[in-house]
This record gives C-alpha cells, sequence and structure tokens, in this order.
C-alpha cells in the first residue's frame, strides 16, 4: 500500500486518491505511523502517530460528508504547544505538561472540516529559539540532511511535513518560528498578522505576538486552512476580525537596497542563491523597488534588546522559578534574561513609543507593496549550533524578527537552491492593510523561482481569462499583443460569483465567496512573462490580476475582481448564468 502514496503528501493529490478510491484514509494513516516509526531518531514527534490515538477521529468521517468537509481524511500534525483535547500539552518541558480538556480554537475549526490530527510535534521548548535543538526529547534533524539543524522553534511539525508524515502541520510563530524552518526544509511557512487566527488553547511565549502558523507543501494549502481557521474569536484577548485582501496586485515588489548579510558554513552559495533569486524576480515583470531596510532591522532589535523580552517572563516566570534546573538550560538562560532589572515602566514605553514609529515608516516607505528578504542568511550544523547556542541562534531571526512587532503578515517560500539537497528560501511580507497580497505576489513568483526554464524555451505564464479578454471578445487583441497563445477551455472551482459591472464597455467580475459560489467557464491562456507586465498594467480597477482556483483545485494567474463591488446595486449578478458567454458579443 506504501508504495502507492508518494513520499510528498498534498492536499490535491489526497483529494484525488479518496475520490478515486485509490486509497483510503486509514490506508494514509497507517502509512504515516510506519514512516514515524522508521524515522523516530530524527525526533519529530513528542506524542508520535498511534492508530489507537488516531482511530476515533478515521471513525467520525462516516458522518461526514466530503463534499462538503474541505479538509475530509487530510492529515495534520500539530506543535506541542498547541491543545489537543485529551493528549499531554508539554511545550517542550516534561514537567510542564497537563492534559487539556478541550481543543485549541484553530484546532476544533480543523476538525470540523475534517482534518485527521495525527500527533504532537517536537519544538524549541517553550518556543524559544530558532534552531530545533532545545528540546529534552531530542534535537530534531533536518528533513534533508541530518546533521543540520532543522530550524525552530516548530521544528517537529516542517519536518513532518517535509518528510510525507502530515499533509500540513501546525506551528507557532513569535520572532520567525514558523518561516525560519520551513526555509530549512525546502517547504512553505505561513503566518498571518497577529490575532487573524486565534491563540485560545496555545501556550504562550509572548502573548501580544503570538500567531498560530501553518506549514504546507503548496501555497494552495495555506490559504485552506487560513480560510478555515481565520476568524473572530471572543475568547481571545488579542483576537481581530480580518479579512486577507488578496484580490489585488502589489504597488510593487520592495527588494533590500543594500546587500543582505550572509553567515555560516555556507555563506556564499547563500549569497549566491539569493543573486539568482532577485535576478529573477527583476525578470519576472513585477514592478521592483530597491528600498532602505534599516527601519526593518531597528524593529527586529526591540524583540530580544529592549524591554520586549520581558514578556516571555511575564508569561513563564513564575513556573521557571517554582521548578529552578527543570529546563533546558539554553531556555533557561534565554527566559532569565527577561527577569533581570535592566529595565522599567519608563524603558517599556520609549520601546513602545519607538516601535510606533517605526510602524509608520513602515506604512509609508510599503503601502501596498511586497517586501521581499532572504528568509534566514544561512544555516549551521547543530554540533556548530551547541558550539555557540545563543549568538548563531540570533543570526537565524536577522529577517524575521520585526515582522510581528509591526503587525506584517508574511509567507516562506523556496528559491532556487544554494547547493544541490540544501534549500534556500525567501519570505514576502505585507502590512496589516494589505494582508494577503504577499500570498499573491508568492503564487505569482514560486514557479519561476523553482523552475529554471528549458533550455531554448522562453519563460511563460498562464493567465485565466474569463470575459472580454475571450476569444471572439473586443479584447482577445490584447492577448495576441503580447504574444499570448489559447491553451484550453477551463472552469473554476464551485466558489465563484459573477458579475456584469455597470461600466462602459460591461466587464466581468469574477469573486470569490464563500457561499452561494459555482464553477463558472473561462479559458486559459499562456502569455511570456517578460510580457506579462505590462499586460497587467493595462487592467483597470476594480479588476485586479489574482489567483483563481481551477475545478481541479490547480491555482491558475487570472483575472479578479475586488469584493466591494457588490454592494453596488448597479453591477448585475450573473453567476446563474455559468460565465460570460452566454452574453452576447459587442463589438
Amino acid at each position: 500500500m506504501g508504495s502507492r502514496i508518494p513520499e510528498k503528501l498534498t492536499v490535491p493529490w489526497i483529494r484525488k486518491a479518496y475520490l478515486s478510491g485509490e486509497v483510503t484514509p486509514e490506508d494514509i494513516i497507517r502509512t504515516i505511523i510506519d514512516r514515524a516509526d522508521h524515522s523516530a531518531e530524527m525526533n519529530i514527534w513528542i506524542t508520535p502517530p498511534r492508530m489507537e490515538r488516531i482511530r476515533p477521529y478515521l471513525e467520525r468521517l462516516a458522518h461526514m460528508n466530503p463534499d462538503t468537509c474541505e479538509l475530509w481524511g487530510v492529515p495534520f500534525a500539530i506543535k506541542d504547544n498547541i491543545d489537543l483535547a485529551g493528549v499531554p500539552t508539554t511545550a517542550g518541558c516534561p514537567d510542564y505538561q497537563y492534559v487539556p480538556k478541550e481543543h485549541a480554537a484553530v484546532v476544533a475549526k480543523l476538525l470540523e472540516a475534517g482534518a485527521i490530527p495525527v500527533g504532537k510535534t517536537n519544538l524549541d521548548q517553550f518556543a524559544t529559539g530558532l534552531v530545533g535543538t532545545r528540546s529534552p526529547y531530542g534535537e530534531t534533524h533536518n528533513a534533508l540532511n541530518s546533521d543540520l539543524i532543522s530550524g525552530g522553534s516548530s521544528s517537529g511539525s516542517a519536518v513532518a511535513v517535509a518528510m510525507g508524515q502530515a499533509v500540513f502541520a501546525l506551528g507557532t510563530d513569535t520572532a520567525g518560528s514558523g518561516r525560519v524552518p520551513a526555509a530549512l526544509n525546502g517547504i512553505v511557512g505561513y503566518k498571518p498578522r497577529v490575532g487573524a487566527w486565534s491563540t485560545v488553547g496555545v501556550v504562550p511565549a509572548c502573548a501580544s505576538l503570538d500567531c498560530v502558523t501553518v506549514f504546507t507543501h503548496e501555497l494552495l494549502e495555506a490559504r485552506i486552512v487560513d480560510r478555515i481557521v481565520r476568524g473572530y474569536d471572543d475568547l481571545d484577548p488579542w483576537s481581530i476580525p480580518t479579512i486577507p485582501d488578496d484580490c489585488i496586485s502589489p504597488g510593487s515588489v520592495c527588494l533590500p537596497s543594500e546587500p543582505p548579510s550572509f553567515f555560516g558554513p555556507y555563506q556564499a552559495s547563500y549569497e549566491l542563491a539569493w543573486q539568482e533569486t532577485v535576478r529573477r524576480i527583476e525578470s519576472s515583470g513585477l514592478n521592483v523597488r530597491y528600498v532602505d531596510t534599516n527601519l526593518f532591522m531597528q524593529a527586529a532589535s526591540l524583540l530580544y534588546d529592549g524591554p520586549f523580552v520581558e514578556e516571555r517572563w511575564a508569561g513563564l516566570g513564575a513556573f521557571i522559578e517554582s521548578n529552578p534546573g527543570r529546563l533546558h538550560p539554553v531556555t533557561e538562560s534565554v527566559l532569565r534574561s527577561g527577569s533581570a532589572a535592566n529595565y522599567n515602566g519608563a524603558s517599556v514605553f520609549r520601546a513602545m513609543h519607538t516601535l510606533q514609529s517605526l510602524k509608520r515608516e513602515a506604512r509609508k516607505l510599503l503601502g501596498d507593496s511586497v517586501l521581499i528578504l532572504p528568509t534566514t542568511g544561512g544555516t549551521w550544523s547543530r554540533d556548530e549550533i551547541r558550539q555557540s547556542p545563543i549568538a548563531r541562534n540570533s543570526d537565524l531571526g536577522q529577517y524575521t524578527n520585526h515582522c510581528n512587532l509591526l503587525d506584517m503578515s508574511a509567507v516562506a517560500v523556496p528559491a532556487v537552491e544554494a547547493e544541490a539537497g540544501l534549500p534556500f528560501g525567501i519570505s514576502l511580507f505585507a502590512l496589516a492593510e494589505y494582508e494577503g497580497i504577499e500570498l499573491a505576489t508568492a503564487d505569482f513568483l514560486r514557479q519561476s523561482l523553482i523552475s529554471p526554464a528549458p533550455a531554448g524555451r522562453e519563460e511563460m505564464v498562464q493567465v485565466a481569462v474569463c470575459g472580454l479578454h475571450m476569444r471572439g471578445y473586443p479584447l482577445e487583441r490584447q492577448m495576441h499583443e503580447h504574444d499570448a497563445t489559447f491553451v484550453r477551455e477551463d472552469r473554476t472551482a464551485a466558489q465563484y460569483q459573477l458579475l456584469k459591472l455597470a461600466t462602459e464597455p460591461a466587464k466581468p467580475g469574477l469573486i470569490r465567496v464563500e457561499h452561494g459560489g459555482t464553477s463558472l467557464e473561462l479559458e486559459v491562456w499562456e502569455m511570456p512573462s517578460k510580457l506579462f507586465g505590462q499586460f497587467v498594467s493595462l487592467v483597470p480597477a476594480p479588476l485586479a490580476i489574482g489567483k483563481v482556483e481551477l475545478q481541479d483545485g490547480s491555482l491558475v494567474t487570472g483575472f479578479i475582481c475586488e469584493a466591494y463591488v457588490r454592494a453596488d446595486e448597479a453591477n448585475e449578478d450573473i453567476t446563474a448564468l455559468g460565465g460570460w458567454r452566454a452574453l452576447p458579443i459587442l463589438s
């Protein structure tokens, strides 16, 4: 059975395999258990996958509709500072553990969608660290090179996904814990803005900055999880109502004007990978700006070189004082630094005022643009981390620590390899007001970053059109003017609404909706990447270029529309027609 199941598990593959009857959820779970057993020495799990714990979740699938439960039968892992009812939560500290009676809020939503929790993953103790080595349950090994660090603190969650022991995994992120392990294991790590996902049932590191995150292989899967778990929670004092605005293209892509600094034994390879990544971004057709990123480095320094470090002590100090010497020694050293009399109330307010000024500067600098930085400037072996556990851990957070302080969303994605078997990743950041455009930009860039064009073949981008750019309509000429060629007719996923906008001429407004959507006709064309940016510049508001999900679950770049037009009664809802071709063609 295991031979039919790929090493990399994804939501689209799972859906297709279940639908065809090729495998069952129990087949997948047995394969995961087998894989976890064979890699036990990698210290991925604290509570490993076991059939007796998973069986009730398999049995409940019989009472759930796979057509309406978006994650029906999809196995996921949970970082062991997030509650799963009836299973110990340790936060990486045996003396701290407790058995929760209720699921964490995000876990409960995933279970309602049909997902199957397979186990609790290892972490840097109390989510304090970016290395994956600060755990009494053992150092988590990197999925691609066992000598290297896995990254942390969400070490086990990232490695479980990378090694096919979960389709996706929950982590947490305060200073980069949901992004650094993604980069070091060659997968995707998505972090929403602070408060977008509930933290009820999550052991706090810095409560005002903590986020729950997700690790996946594909951006589509991160979007699915985000759609399911996002939402205001009355029980969470940090929760805020948010709707990600991923229906707009970025005003520009911002790259650092100063060369980033790199470190570690692969410093030269990382630097070359960054230079090649920048070259590909510059040739993507997006508008690229070079900006001074010093303000982000200033914000990052506030997290550990200022009074904010005391928030960790505020949450865990009483436990540490009651259990001296019972923590991982590096973790205890870091946490006790927050108890030192280095700061007072005045210093806290000075730091808050500095941070507020930096937020304003960031807003003016970025606006609706996306900032791109290396996720991390290098990596280390596990032996090298032991030699300098605090300084080298700090190196890893150079480009991540600013994010939650400045209330930004972020996604870490693989880029060109630094060396064979050594991944290099970038992170895309967006301001809270424009949360979601970092995902849309990552979608647009990712294929060009990870797949070089075949020799002698021009780099191309597929474009979905649903109205005036289709064959036979007036703007088909724009497709040909940009050397586009027709590929096929297709349909969207059954989650879209189509409006006839009250413009002259009338234009189609394709909007993704949570309820009442349907599958709509469209066309897929292919256009040279070098001409795509020029084509996008012709798109008028409220139309935009974003990602459209097709009926097979894949994503393609295409025409979408900003959701605010639904409030205008002059715009006619033509969803029931099934597509724009039901209207007469007017020249």
